[in-house]
């Protein structure tokens, strides 16, 4: 299938595939440290909604920054310089529709990080599957600093990474966190020596989750994120559920099958 993904030139964000299945976004601002202008707003948005549809063969994203300084130092505070209520309000009602399209966004998606992950930078990635950084990523929820609170889920997604205590420190004190620090709090899953090791090891896990099947992988997601925001028995239900719907595809029969023929099954989404 043909999706605009294919297509479109976005004028902040690359977009690019590395394998059939496998969506590299990457943050294209490097001059201003991958800074979330209105126009980055809007071509997140956009991705992130192609990305809610079925009109493509996307199975997982991986989410970087261009250059080697930064994945996001957050909102372009440049561009907000000046900016009347009216029109600051107006901008961020964009960010929310894009966060809320990434929190919401069925493929799995994977930040790489490398540089400063800050403010709006750091909730993007946040807002993401998992995380893997390299060593001299660097993540904070500055807000606070700037007379506001993260408005990009921040409060939400760092408490449920780290817990209420450590998200109020990292919060109320504007607290930097290094990579290594990060991957201790449970913030990266894991931490590579430099760019290059991590481009290739994100590409590799992306790659992996992109062989199983679409469905599977994206009804587990669902079933993860959904669960966990109520109790266990009403979770599991959420799983369940999952369960019994992905019975009916041909991709479980397709997996059944290749399993005791020793071949490699082909998955298709259906």
């Amino acid at each position: 299938m043909t999706s605009f993904l294919n297509t479109c030139n976005f004028e902040t964000v690359g977009v690019s595939f590395l394998s059939e299945h496998v969506l590299l976004v990457r943050l294209n601002r490097p001059d201003s440290l991958n800074a979330i202008n209105t126009q980055m707003g809007h071509d997140l948005l956009a991705i992130w909604q192609a990305l809610g549809r079925s009109d493509h063969d996307v199975r997982c994203v991986i989410l970087t920054g261009e250059g080697g300084r930064a994945f996001s130092s957050g909102g372009d505070l440049k561009e907000r310089k000046g900016m009347s209520t009216q029109s600051w309000s107006e901008q961020h009602q964009l960010f929310e529709k894009a966060f809320l399209a990434l929190l919401n966004c069925p493929i799995p998606t994977i930040a790489a990080v490398n540089g400063v992950a800050y403010g709006g930078g750091f909730e993007t990635a946040l807002a993401c599957d998992f995380i893997y950084a390299s060593e001299n990523a660097q993540f904070c929820l500055s807000e606070v600093k700037l007379g506001i609170i993260p408005g990009g889920g921040g409060t939400q997604t760092l408490s449920r990474a780290v817990g209420e205590r450590l998200a109020k420190e990292m919060i109320l004190s504007a607290k930097v966190l290094s990579a290594r620090e990060a991957f201790d709090c449970g913030i990266a899953n894991e931490v590579f020596r430099d760019q290059n090791a991590l481009m290739e090891s994100v590409t590799a896990v992306a790659k992996k989750i992109s062989l199983h099947a679409p469905l599977a992988v994206q009804g587990a997601k669902k079933s993860i994120h959904n669960g966990l925001q109520t109790d266990l028995q009403t979770g599991y239900q959420v799983e369940l559920d999952v369960y019994n719907q992905l019975i009916l595809t041909k991709d479980r029969s397709e997996g059944v099958n290749a399993f005791n023929e020793k071949r490699l099954p082909n998955f298709k989404g259906e």
